[in-house]
């Protein structure tokens, strides 16, 4: 019994001290992330004249909760302190860029725990709303232009908006962007307040779509693919199942998505049985 009651006031004395060491550690509470806008997709009929135009980027979105660079699910990212040194002390929401068709190398370089200097020096920061801002977003417009000007960073920048008369105009926009290797168009409607959520108020425009689906199996390839990746079979949201055989690099067919990952898949319109049609590989989705 003297034994048992010796060990227990040194389980005592050990749990006080470690709860005195608790007290004097900083708590760091996970940060609670801005409400942010998302696009709902742009229907014929509406009229572009009321909204700001944009180029989609197919880049890593990013929100600056006002002291650190977060990934929308909230996770830190591992940017350079110099590349963050400077920022303003209010929410950005916005998009890490290298350049158009660079997204794969892009999330290499941001989501390495230890940041590498030379690589970020490609990054930059593009700038397209300011969560909770006041104003119409026209008004937002002109402050994230101060706010950029003020800052005077390179890496640091306002994406460009332009304003287009009318549908014709949009459709050309969006085919100079797309031959020129960008994804597509946003409209922001230039006197909304700042919404959270999807609304009208954002929409994306893009000659297709796009959607998800998780890897169930590999399917080998024949010819010049013999013992490589021929298609992935893929399960979709609502259960039913679709081959994609089409969108891989020859790296991507030696070392394809792993089955029960996640990738992200274009395709033109839907078939008579609702299924995508020509649909396309386009990346293996990133846990950001």
């Amino acid at each position: 019994m003297r034994s048992m009651n010796i060990w227990a006031n040194r389980f005592l004395r050990l749990a006080c001290l470690f709860a005195g060491w608790l007290l004097l550690v900083p708590f760091a509470p996970a940060a609670e992330l801005p409400a942010l806008a998302h696009a709902e997709v742009y229907r014929a009929g509406i009229d572009p004249a009321a909204y700001w135009v944009s180029e989609k980027l197919d880049g890593v979105r990013a929100v600056w909760d006002g002291g650190q660079l977060r990934f929308r699910s909230g996770r830190l990212i591992a940017a350079p302190a110099w590349f963050t040194q400077g920022f303003p002390a209010r929410a950005l929401d916005g998009e890490l860029w290298i350049g158009r068709g660079q997204f794969e190398r892009l999330s290499g370089i941001v989501r390495k725990e230890t940041p590498d200097d030379a690589e970020w020096r490609q990054v930059r920061y593009l700038l397209f709303e300011l969560p909770g801002g006041e104003g119409s977003f026209s008004e937002r417009v002109a402050a994230m232009h101060q706010l950029v000007a003020k800052a005077g960073l390179p890496q640091l920048q306002a994406v460009e908006q332009l304003r287009i008369a009318d549908p014709q105009a949009l459709r050309r926009k969006l085919d100079e962007v797309v031959k020129g290797g960008g994804e597509g168009l946003m409209l922001h409607r230039a006197d909304a307040l700042y919404r959270a959520g999807r609304s009208d108020d954002l929409l994306k425009l893009k000659p297709w779509d796009d959607a998800e689906a998780v890897v169930v199996a590999h399917l080998p390839g024949k010819g010049k693919y013999a013992g490589k990746l021929g298609a992935l079979r893929v399960e979709l949201p609502d259960g039913r199942r679709l081959r994609i055989g089409a969108g891989f690099s020859d790296a991507q067919r030696d070392h394809p998505p792993a089955v029960g990952a996640t990738i992200t898949y274009r395709y033109r319109g839907l078939t008579a049985k609702g299924l995508p049609r020509f649909a396309t590989f386009l990346r293996l989705r990133e846990a950001f």
